[in-house]
């Protein structure tokens, strides 16, 4: 144990003392700096080199199928993500509609007996199925046809930068956050419609006829998730 006239004269005792104590006065309040920071901007990293990955997943809003008559569009109701559960934690940046449908299904009717026998039938045309997806502005359409084999397609609109990922450079992690985070953006109503436009192919002999009324599509509406990490990318070279 010092004496107090051994710490008057020691200068080594005094430098070891004031050290102490200013460690112990610096350290609580550097880490309730970096507490109080974590979560917001003032917690990110600056301008340097980032390693960005992610994840993206597709959580079903609505599904179902409906024949839709030729020139008509179909509107897909009560998409909200109210109806997801934890919809709140999820990084939304994005919605999707894919739609399926089978081969063309065209009538051909004879109006004389053996009218629609052979090349007289003639041939079938693709119908086009159209489908639309919107939230906050945000929208696509996209068309598809079902030819002769069937077929399917997607509409999809996103609300982020889905080319940050990788390596990136000259930016600081909070500007990063800004373009791959939706902050809440992706709650909220969204909408989706399917529309028709039926072809009837030709029919070259004298007694037959073709129709096409419509088309039976099946549809699922989803939201796009996207789950990332942001790490300092350090290049290890050869030595």
């Amino acid at each position: 144990m010092w004496t107090f006239d051994e710490f008057k004269t020691d200068s080594d005792k005094q430098i070891m003392v004031v050290s102490i104590v200013f460690f112990l006065l610096a350290f609580p309040a550097y880490f309730s700096f970096v507490a109080s920071g974590a979560d917001g901007a003032a917690g990110m990293g600056g301008v340097r080199d980032y390693e960005v990955s992610g994840e993206l997943t597709f959580v079903e809003l609505a599904s179902g199928g409906e024949y839709i008559a030729d020139g008509t569009t179909f509107d897909i109701e009560d998409l909200h993500t109210d109806a997801i559960d934890g919809a709140d934690g999820m990084n939304i940046v994005g919605v999707r509609i894919t739609m399926s449908y089978g081969e063309d299904d065209e009538q051909t009717s004879a109006t004389i007996p053996g009218g629609c026998v052979g090349p007289q039938s003639g041939q079938s045309q693709a119908d086009t199925i159209s489908g639309t997806t919107e939230h906050a502005g945000f929208n696509d359409t996209a068309d598809g046809q079902n030819g002769g084999q069937g077929g399917d397609h997607a509409a999809e609109a996103i609300w982020y930068n889905d080319s940050m990922t990788g390596v990136i450079s000259g930016l600081s992690e909070a500007e990063i956050v800004e373009q791959i985070d939706a902050m809440g953006a992706g709650l909220g109503p969204y909408t989706a419609s399917i529309s028709v436009t039926a072809e009837a192919g030709n029919a070259p002999g004298p007694g037959c006829s073709r129709s096409d009324e419509g088309e039976d599509v099946s549809y699922v509406v989803e939201l796009i998730v996207f789950d990332y990490t942001i790490a300092p990318f350090i290049e290890i070279t050869d030595v």
